[in-house]
């Protein structure tokens, strides 16, 4: 499979030509940082893998968005660690909601139980 890159390191016309050629197929693979995150409309985008995820859940949707726009189906692959413990929660609230489903390794983690905020606290049952 051939791949190219977008990231903030390339110039604004290498940025342009890796988008463009991926969006005519010449590279079926794009590797991207979050200077892909937001306002670009890629159609057929069939799989979005997160290596590293992001701070806000709201980050995280602008992200997985590049798969299933106009009534297409799209797969999204997020690799977490507990180093993610920040975004568990609102993630399996999210895959919930949206009738996905939630892997049981993140359905049963500690920090998907409650906010990291303090959002949802446990309250003691005397």
């Amino acid at each position: 499979h051939k791949a190219t890159s977008l990231h903030s390191n390339k110039n604004l016309d290498s940025r342009l030509y890796s988008l463009d050629a991926f969006k005519e197929g010449q590279f079926q693979i794009l590797v991207a940082t979050d200077v892909a995150r937001r306002g670009l409309d890629v159609p057929n985008v069939q799989h979005v893998i997160n290596y590293e995820m992001p701070q806000k859940i709201t980050d995280y949707t602008h992200r997985i968005g590049r798969t299933g726009r106009a009534g297409q189906k799209g797969l999204a692959t997020s690799l977490l660690t507990n180093e993610d413990s920040h975004i568990m929660h609102d993630l399996k609230q999210m895959l919930s909601k949206s009738n996905n489903t939630v892997p049981p390794e993140l359905r049963d983690h500690a920090a998907a139980q409650f906010k990291p905020d303090g959002g949802a606290k446990l309250k003691e049952i005397v």
